[in-house]
């Protein structure tokens, strides 16, 4: 493993919590909105421009990763975290993915996206989320490249002041 990363859940208060765990931690903050987003996106994110897709914390490194759920989701303690793993081979993202969903159920099977080479989801037997991805070969973890965008897995990410 790379690394495991807290992600956390919001109901279109992902900015505002993240700006405050910036100002709180002192780290730098990207933000990818749904308006962002390359790609078709169901119809519920068009319809939320504003909501966050995907924002993550950095201090060194990654430390803590958010986003908006869809409208109409339910946020609630208890469903409102994943622990996310960054795997480091197709093997070992398989191997993880099988043994931590047994007799769990798969919220989202491992697939390539926009972003990674594999990534899924799963609630494990215990209730405990947990989300799996593989970067794309070549990419790497988000990074500033200039002073106002960083790369997410390839995709442009605003950095906040």
């Amino acid at each position: 493993m790379k690394d495991v990363v807290i992600y956390l859940n919001f109901d279109g208060n992902c900015r505002e919590a993240m700006e405050f765990y910036q100002q709180c931690f002192g780290a730098e903050l990207y933000l990818l909105s749904f308006s962002e987003v390359p790609g078709d996106l169901p119809k519920e994110a068009k319809e939320a421009p504003d909501r966050i897709m995907h924002a993550t914390l950095r201090k060194g490194s990654p430390f803590l990763m958010a986003a908006d759920i869809m409208p109409g989701g339910v946020v609630q303690q208890g469903n409102n975290f994943s622990v996310m793993i960054h795997c480091e081979s197709p093997q070992e993202i398989e191997r993880l993915f099988t043994a931590l969903g047994e007799s769990g159920k798969v919220t989202m099977a491992l697939q390539e996206t926009f972003w990674a080479g594999r990534f899924g989801a799963l609630t494990d037997k215990f209730g405990i989320n947990w989300i799996f991805n593989l970067e794309k070969p070549n990419q790497s973890e988000p990074r500033p490249c200039g002073s106002d965008f960083a790369e997410c897995q390839g995709v442009p990410m605003k950095r906040c002041p």
